[in-house]
């Protein structure tokens, strides 16, 4: 494969397996407009020497500059915690890994990405074929570092959890996923009757 391929197969799976800012950012941009615009409308209801809408922007910059004198201090630390809230939600989706339930598989010919239920059916299927339980028995999740199973077993059958384990690190070796996560695998006490 050469490397223009390799670059937009990882392109494209980069975008498949971690979420957009789009919306974070769209929401930055339409409120930097609307103050603007705000902005762009007191400034020419000024220069056309008409009444300020809101308040015009010498009175606004001179309050803002005499801020502390005069104005009640649990208004000011109101307006503090939502500035600092305001400005968490959008520093928080920058830094955050933004990853989704979705892992890559590596292929040489194709970009193959797979939803993590997809993923977790399939190790609920051999992990219940293996311990010979229903499919209500069995819970999966499929997470970055540990994949965790869940089995109820049926009242009186015990149910191999290192056996269970190894069927289900076979079944993720075939994926291929890189890094493999853990595997830990928990049988309930208490059994189920009839199943």
């Amino acid at each position: 494969m050469k490397q223009a391929d390799l670059d937009v197969t990882n392109r494209i799976l980069r975008r498949e397996t971690h979420s957009a800012r789009t919306a974070a950012s769209a929401f930055a941009a339409v409120l930097g407009i609307l103050f603007f615009a705000y902005v762009l409308l007191e400034s020419v209801l000024q220069a056309l020497g008409q009444e300020a809408w809101l308040i015009d922007p010498p009175t606004f910059g001179r309050w803002l500059a005499d801020l502390p004198a005069g104005t009640d201090p649990v208004i000011l630390g109101l307006s503090g915690a939502l500035i600092f809230l305001a400005g968490l939600l959008f520093f928080l989706p920058a830094v955050l890994p933004g990853r989704r339930a979705r892992y890559a598989l590596p292929n040489p010919r194709a970009a193959v990405v797979v939803d993590g239920e997809v993923l977790a059916a399939s190790l609920a299927r051999c992990a219940r074929m293996r311990a010979d339980v229903t499919p209500q028995q069995v819970l999966v999740t499929v997470g970055r570092t540990l994949v965790e199973v869940q089995i109820r077993p049926t009242s009186g059958t015990p149910v191999d959890a290192e056996a269970v384990r190894s069927a289900v690190e076979d079944e993720l070796l075939l994926t291929k996923l890189d890094p493999q996560p853990a595997v830990r695998v928990r049988v309930a006490e208490a059994g189920v009757i009839g199943q």
